[in-house]
Order: structure tokens, then C-alpha cells, then sequence
């Protein structure tokens, strides 16, 4: 690492100060795609995508760009990642981006429960890790907002194209290792995510499982 666990935490105490009140207009955002997802009827895809296409694009060029870079000269590539990233989103946005459902199976239960990890779970965990707002991860940051992703994908009635799939998953790597190197246990979702979101994604959503084959007597 280029980069000590001071300088790490203080990248993100630098990132959380400077741009307030950003982190609740994100949070603001994310409630809206979970608001677009659930509604009914479906046909919301295009706000749900133009949502994410935001949060990654931030992610990319505010804290990335503005400021990760300050610490670790690779955030140059990460964020420009996070910018494709965005741009894909923004692309699936307006090519047949179908709809979101929570539906009540697996998939929707997953889903919600990663996106409620993202919203909730992770900063509370930030606080009893010892590294609260303003010293740890907002959501915004590339973690939560990479946990989010996974979640409100899940409920996708459509197939999710693996291409969308691949920076978040490259960067659950990433963030995994950071995890253990920094003491970031929040963190150890991401690869949690990543696993659940990769094998619930290989069928649509609301795709009924195979019947059980059935022996019958004449």
C-alpha cells in the first residue's frame, strides 16, 4: 500500500467535511431508486439506472479523483473505472432498461436485505468499528455504494448484463483487501454481496425453479 491507515481514514475525514450536505442528497438518491423499485405499477427502470450512473460517476470523479488520488496515484484508474461505470448506467438507462420489482422471493429478499446493509448496517458498523462520520465511509464512498448497487440490481425483473457487473466486482476485490489491511469490517460485506448478486443473477428475477422430477406407477 502507497499509503498508511492515518493517511487512509484522513481521506475520508478530508472527503466528508469538504463536500457537506452531499452525503444526504446521496442517501436522498439511493431512497429514491429503493422508492422507483417498489412502486407499482413497474416501469422505472430509467430512473433506477440514471440513479446509479450518479452515484458511481460521484464516486469516480468526487471522491476518487478529488481526493483518494491525493494518497494513492492508482485512484487515477480507479476513477476513471467508476466514470465507465457510470456511463454504462447511464447507457442501460435509455436502452431497454425494463423495470424493478421487489418481488417476495429469494431475490427480492436478498436484495433488500444488501440494500439495507448499504443504507444502515454499514455505518453503524463504522461506528463501532471506531471510525465514524467524519472518519470513515459515507455513503457515496466506493464501498457502500458498490453494496448498494449489488442490492438494487437484484431486483431487476430483466437479466442484469454481466458487463455491468464486472467494476463492481473488481472493486469488491479491492475493497476487501483494504478491509483487512485497514480494519474496515463493513467492508467484509462487499465480498458477501458480490458472491449473492453473482449466482442470484443467472436467471431473471421471478423465474420459477425446476420441478423435481417424479417417479410414477402404472
Amino acid at each position: 500500500m502507497p499509503f498508511t491507515t492515518e493517511e487512509f481514514f484522513a481521506v475520508f475525514r478530508a472527503y466528508n467535511l469538504a463536500v457537506w450536505p452531499a452525503q444526504p442528497i446521496l442517501l436522498a438518491l439511493a431512497l429514491t431508486a429503493v422508492f422507483l423499485a417498489t412502486r407499482r405499477p413497474p416501469g422505472n427502470g430509467e430512473g433506477v439506472y440514471l440513479i446509479l450512473a450518479a452515484l458511481w460517476l460521484w464516486g469516480g470523479l468526487v471522491y476518487h479523483l478529488g481526493f483518494f488520488r491525493e494518497v494513492n496515484p492508482a485512484a487515477w484508474g480507479f476513477g476513471a473505472l467508476f466514470v465507465a461505470e457510470g456511463g454504462l448506467f447511464a447507457w442501460k438507462a435509455f436502452r431497454g432498461p425494463g423495470s424493478f420489482r421487489a418481488r417476495r422471493d429469494l431475490r427480492g429478499f436478498a436484495g433488500g436485505a444488501l440494500i439495507l446493509y448499504a443504507l444502515l448496517v454499514y455505518p453503524l458498523l463504522g461506528w463501532w468499528a471506531g471510525h465514524g462520520y467524519p472518519d470513515g465511509p459515507s455513503f457515496g464512498a466506493p464501498c457502500p455504494t458498490t453494496i448498494f448497487t449489488f442490492g438494487i440490481l437484484l431486483w431487476s425483473e430483466a437479466r442484469v448484463p454481466r458487463l455491468l457487473l464486472a467494476v463492481p466486482v473488481a472493486w469488491t476485490v479491492l475493497g476487501s483487501w483494504a478491509a483487512i489491511a485497514f480494519g474496515v469490517p463493513e467492508d467484509f460485506g462487499l465480498p458477501v454481496a458480490a458472491l449473492v448478486t453473482l449466482w442470484l443473477v443467472s436467471r431473471p428475477a421471478g423465474t420459477p425453479p425446476r420441478p423435481s422430477r417424479t417417479t410414477s406407477s402404472s
